[in-house]
C-alpha cells in the first residue's frame, strides 16, 4: 500500500487487519468507529473514508519496524 491519499477498498482493509491480526471490531475500538460503520462500507456501498487507509497504513508500518528492531532476531545456531 502507497501512503499518498486513496480510497481503500474492502479487499485492501480485509488484508491490513489479516496482517495486523486483528478484527473488524478491533479496529473499531481501536478508533473510536461505531461497529457498525464498517458494515456500512461492505454492504452499503459508503466510502471507506481516506484517513483509514492513512492510519492502516502506519499501523502496518509500525509492525514492521518493530519487527525489524525491536524483536530479538532468532539464531538457531547459538545457544545461551
Amino acid at each position: 500500500m502507497q501512503t499518498k491519499d486513496k480510497q481503500m477498498t474492502l479487499d485492501e482493509l480485509d488484508t491490513a487487519l489479516l496482517a495486523l491480526g486483528w478484527k473488524v471490531s478491533d479496529f473499531c475500538r481501536a478508533t473510536g468507529l461505531h461497529r457498525n460503520t464498517p458494515s456500512r462500507w461492505r454492504n452499503e456501498g459508503v466510502p471507506i473514508p481516506e484517513w483509514v487507509f492513512k492510519h492502516l497504513t502506519l499501523l502496518l508500518e509500525i509492525k514492521r519496524l518493530s519487527a525489524a528492531y525491536l524483536v530479538p532476531p532468532k539464531d538457531s545456531a547459538s545457544k545461551e
